[in-house]
């Protein structure tokens, strides 16, 4: 089982990749929207809605009733069902239940996809009742790519300095643990010696430790050496006889 601090690396690298990838996705997306966005003589960009049952050409009023009635009637479950087009991405249509007042409920949210599959959204992808605003809400959306960007940047820096902090703890952990098994080993060590100096001797043992201590005697016999002192101060004793007086 990895080690948190391991875990959270894994974890560090995963998100990198994420935001990375979601960087490089939202870029190509701004690109071609800007390759395809027309401006009026003002300047304004213009809004290339369609709507699927609403004709080519349609004013913005036909376009919102349409969009009001995909709001309170699809039921997509759960699934992103397409019901557009704006400037060549596709425009979804979801709906999520929700729990209000005790009560389920669906909700119908709407997105611009990008062309690798990131969901832009204006308004929490929630229509406004005015006509105008409700046709402008997926213009507004594609015009948020550069914020979706940013967002991203930032949180993928915020991750990337998380990395030293877990690294450090890694390598931490890394290395208690190479010391820990070291200090085992000796540890072990320790208690073999302490185990092996406090084994009582054998008698053969005995034996070889008292030889140490005894000198040879002149017949071969064997003395110990306090013994052997004693012997060769008698040797040098005279005994003569006694004289009586």
């Amino acid at each position: 089982m990895p080690h948190p601090a391991e875990a959270k690396l894994e974890e560090i690298k995963g998100s990198i990749a994420f935001h990375s990838d979601k960087i490089r996705e939202a870029r190509v997306d701004q690109v071609h929207f800007e390759s395809q966005l027309q401006r009026d003589a003002d300047g304004v960009p213009a809004n290339k809605l369609s709507v699927k049952g609403v004709p080519d050409g349609a004013d913005i009023k036909a376009v919102a009733a349409r969009l009001q009635e995909i709001a309170e009637k699809a039921r997509t479950e759960g699934e992103y069902n397409k019901i557009g087009e704006i400037y060549g991405f596709p425009v979804m249509v979801k709906t999520e239940s929700t729990a209000k007042d005790l009560f389920d409920c669906s909700i119908n949210r709407f997105f611009v996809q990008g062309r690798s599959g990131i969901l832009y959204t204006y308004n929490n992808g929630r229509l406004a009742a005015d006509p105008k605003l409700a046709c402008q809400n997926f213009l507004n959306a594609l015009e948020r790519i550069p914020k979706v960007i940013e967002t991203h940047e930032r949180e993928l820096a915020k991750t990337k300095e998380q990395i030293p902090v877990f690294e450090a703890a890694a390598s931490g952990v890394w290395r208690k643990e190479d010391e820990l098994r070291t200090l085992k080993r000796n540890a072990a060590e320790l208690d073999r010696k302490i185990a092996f100096s406090l084994t009582p001797p054998t008698p053969e043992k005995e034996e070889q430790a008292a030889d140490k201590n005894v000198v040879g005697k002149g017949n071969g016999a064997r003395l110990p050496q306090a013994d052997r002192v004693k012997h060769d101060a008698a040797s040098r004793v005279v005994i003569g006889k006694i004289k009586w007086r």
